[in-house]
């Protein structure tokens, strides 16, 4: 799998976000911005971003996703 179809899950799940992903093909870290994240708590977050990728990491083909930080674009900008 491809950074760029980690980036494209997620955007689809959370349309308003900015993503970084870096990664070697089969484990991965991201950076989500995001204003659907507001008033929700980190774990909350950490959710939203996996269950963009479930079907993934069910099936192996994504073998593992670290998220390095979910932020509110406030969050992001302070």
């Amino acid at each position: 799998m491809e950074n760029s179809q980690v980036e494209a899950l997620i955007k689809a799940g959370l349309p308003d976000a900015e993503v970084k992903v870096s990664g070697d093909g089969r484990h991965f870290e991201v950076e989500v911005v995001s204003p659907a994240f507001e008033g929700k708590s980190l774990i909350q977050r950490h959710r939203m971003v996996m269950a963009t990728v479930k079907e993934q990491v069910a099936s192996d083909e994504l073998h593992a996703l670290s998220i390095k930080s979910a932020s509110t674009p406030e969050e992001a900008a302070g």
